[in-house]
């Protein structure tokens, strides 16, 4: 970012195309494990590590944040000896309650084995709840999650609005520092970089531990 104090690392997962969950978590998970063990020699601080994803992406950056270290969850994959944890990470649009979405509308038919939330678990959202449940960052939220700054648009048709709302009231709910950044007018993967201060002021406070203020006002992206 701006400061020249930040690496940034782009982590592949396999896709719900080529396996079902919690394949996506546990190759994150083998991910920020490999960065435990090996940043060191690239010159990372492990010490302050942010995961940060959209959509899709922003799913998993909240499972990450809120699953660490929890052995039922860690997978098969990469070195079990080494932590999975992570400081902070950062939402951009991502489902965060996915038996949820089966009642907030959106150009998507959550019903039907063709959702992507179905295709992820394998089934249909209302035939395998358990699934879907488990496969929800707000299932796992607790006082020990780390803080998390979420950025989400009001016109959103693919991952509705209030699903970030959802989100926002269970980690207050928990005592977890976050932020909800609303782009009003935004959609899904349209308002291009107008959230980046925020992102900046989030990793200030959270890594560096810097007393900056993580602005919540709203930006309306249809100026």
């Amino acid at each position: 970012m701006r400061s020249g104090r930040y690496i940034g690392v782009s982590a592949g997962y396999r896709l719900s195309d080529e396996a079902q969950w919690p394949a996506q978590l546990e190759d994150g998970k083998a991910a920020i494990r490999w960065l435990h063990r090996n940043g060191g020699r690239y010159g990372m601080d492990t010490g302050r590590i942010a995961v940060c994803g959209r959509s899709a992406g922003g799913h998993l950056a909240l499972m990450l944040g809120t699953t660490a270290d929890q052995p039922s969850l860690e997978g098969p994959v990469g070195d079990q000896s080494v932590s999975s944890k992570v400081h902070a990470a950062i939402n951009f649009f991502g489902v965060t309650d996915i038996p949820a979405l089966l009642e907030e509308g959106g150009d998507i038919d959550r019903h039907e084995t063709t959702a992507p939330e179905a295709r992820l678990i394998g089934g249909s959202v209302q035939e395998n709840p358990d699934k879907a449940k488990a496969a929800s960052p707000t299932t796992y939220v607790s006082p020990e999650g780390v803080p998390v700054l979420t950025v989400h648009g009001t016109a959103d048709k693919t991952v509705p609005y209030p699903q970030a709302k959802i989100l926002h009231r269970a980690l207050q709910k928990a005592g977890v520092e976050n932020y909800l950044v609303t782009i009003k007018g935004g959609g899904h993967e349209n308002f291009g970089n107008v959230a980046d201060g925020r992102v900046w002021q989030f990793l200030e406070r959270m890594l560096y531990r810097r007393r900056v203020r993580v602005s919540t006002k709203t930006i309306d992206c249809r100026h």
